[in-house]
């Protein structure tokens, strides 16, 4: 059974445009952050109370990074509706996202788990840290890919590892050895999100019908975009900043090299992907009885992440 981390109840009654704000921005979200809670809690025996505390923990951080992003990035959409910014004024989003994350800390601390309340602060000021950092590198056509790959480890990963991790300080079996490899595997899912939505603004597997280019157009070089520049000179480079569609970059770098280059990133994130599974059986093994049950559910992850394929069920053949 899915958790309903939200209700009218969760805000003051007394702040209504605050309740409509949250209407909106929380209505049609897919909750996947407190499914992937869900999946690693249960089979470790937390509590409902304790699970919904959770899950409405990860689901308010997200949604404030959200609010904050919308602004930065002035995207005028979010879930197919107009974003908070510019349907309440961008004061209001900030004010919004700020509530937020007060009401995350407020809910914790009450809970009375201090372990848990210095993780989730981690986990905030590693969030706002890469967004401060990925903001900065707006308009730099030289970035680096590795670069990239840091700042998503610190914004995209750090809510992929408050996920699998948080369970666990939750009902205190966070072992040396299992923190280790859970919050290993929490990196690697985290990263493996983002490559693969950076792939969607280049229109590669985009079933979810993103923007194309989005990012590019805004002075953005990407994860994909960072990789596939690594092989083309300064020049070239810099010419990306006027391409304006995927044939104009088609024209720019040659479409049989950026297809060659989709490959090649393809194998490198499997190659990741490898390491995860490795890095999931070695927790298996220290894990014991209704535990193991998450495995199962965490092994499909890099399939839905990455790939954006459901895993195939037994029996199914095509």
């Amino acid at each position: 059974m899915n958790i309903k981390y939200y209700s009218e109840k969760d805000f003051p009654s007394y702040l209504p445009k605050l309740n409509n704000l949250y209407d909106d921005l929380f209505e049609g979200g897919k909750g996947f952050r407190s499914l992937l809670t869900q999946k690693v809690a249960r089979p470790l025996g937390v509590d409902e109370k304790t699970l919904r505390l959770l899950c409405q923990t990860i689901e308010f951080i997200h949604n404030a990074s959200l609010l904050h992003d919308d602004l930065i990035d002035r995207s005028s959409l979010r879930r197919g509706k107009t974003t908070a910014w510019l349907k309440y004024t961008p004061e209001y989003a900030v004010l919004a996202g700020d509530y937020l994350l007060a009401r995350v800390m407020t809910n914790l601390s009450s809970h009375g788990n201090i372990e848990l309340v210095q993780f989730t602060s981690q986990t905030i000021s590693e969030l706002l840290e890469g967004e401060w950092i990925q903001d900065s590198l707006v308009g730099d056509f030289h970035l680096s890919f590795e670069k990239l790959t840091e700042v998503h480890g610190l914004k995209t990963a750090s809510l992929f590892r408050w996920c699998l991790f948080a369970p666990f300080i939750a009902t205190h079996k966070n072992s040396e050895e299992i923190s280790a490899l859970v919050l290993e595997l929490g990196t690697i899912l985290g990263i493996l999100f983002q490559r693969s939505d950076d792939l969607l603004d280049y229109d590669v597997r985009n079933q979810e019908g993103k923007a194309i280019l989005g990012d590019l157009k805004s002075g953005y070089l990407n994860s994909f975009g960072a990789f596939f520049c690594s092989g083309i000179d300064g020049e070239i480079r810099e010419k990306l900043r006027k391409v304006e569609s995927l044939e104009e970059l088609y024209r720019c770098i040659g479409e049989p090299y950026f297809w060659q280059k989709v490959k090649e990133f393809d194998t490198m994130n499997q190659e990741l992907i490898e390491l995860y599974d490795h890095k999931l059986t070695s927790l298996q093994s220290r894990l014991a009885g209704t535990e193991k049950a998450m495995i199962a559910d965490l092994q499909h992850l890099p399939e839905i992440l990455y790939w954006r394929r459901k895993p195939k069920s037994k029996g199914d053949t095509h």
